[in-house]
């Protein structure tokens, strides 16, 4: 029955490599790393979008953990030229274009799209707030560590694309945030669900298999 546990130890692996990949191992940022981001921010001209003393105050309180970023997007409904072609593009198109690349640099930095909502309503509850602009989509992206958000910021192969991003985008809005209570199965967990279940079965298979040769 030894040979039946081969699935076990192969499930334990690819959990500790998804666990090296999704974790941040690195710690907190140090000062030469801000220092550098920043003066990388500056070349990549993301003041442009961006307040510097915002970014780097965030960088500066560095815990080392995860971080959700809350997006509001308002989306050009119309078509609007295409920052390459000049053909007029919906603006939803050239977002979905932008994400298209946007997602593939994330997942390398160990990051995700958490959650994507759209709009269903006018405000419902709000005091001393500015009027809706015209919000459209609700998005939150999981980025591993705040060192991962300024490597995928100042990432040369998004430079080209982020125009994209600018044109379909009417107004917008991003902050960093922290889970506080949450009732949604992570990754982490759903990942070790999956391949203990995929495990289980490998296994179950391999006792028949020699119960019955």
């Amino acid at each position: 029955m030894v040979g039946a546990w081969w699935a076990w130890l192969l499930a334990l692996a690819l959990y500790g490599a998804f666990r090296f990949w999704y974790d941040n191992w690195r710690g907190p940022l140090t000062k030469a790393e801000i220092d550098h981001f920043m003066a990388k921010a500056d070349e990549t001209k993301m003041g442009e979008y961006s307040d510097p003393a915002v970014i780097r105050a965030f960088l500066e309180a560095d815990d080392g953990r995860e971080f959700i970023m809350s997006n509001l997007v308002g989306v050009h409904l119309g078509a609007v030229p295409h920052p390459v072609t000049g053909v007029p593009t919906q603006g939803l198109l050239l977002l979905q274009e932008y994400g298209k690349r946007f997602i593939k640099v994330l997942l390398r930095h160990g990051g995700h799209p958490m959650l994507a909502m759209r709009k269903a309503g006018g405000y419902v509850d709000s005091w001393n707030t500015p009027p809706d602009p015209g919000w459209h989509v609700v998005g939150a992206m999981r980025y591993r560590s705040r060192r991962d958000m300024m490597e995928l910021a100042t990432d040369p192969t998004l430079r080209d694309v982020h125009p994209l991003k600018t044109a379909g985008t009417a107004v917008t809005f991003s902050f960093p945030t922290q889970v506080i209570v949450g009732f949604a199965m992570r990754p982490r967990a759903w990942v070790a669900l999956l391949l203990a279940l995929l495990a289980a079965l490998a296994h179950l298979i391999s006792v028949i298999a020699l119960l019955n040769p």
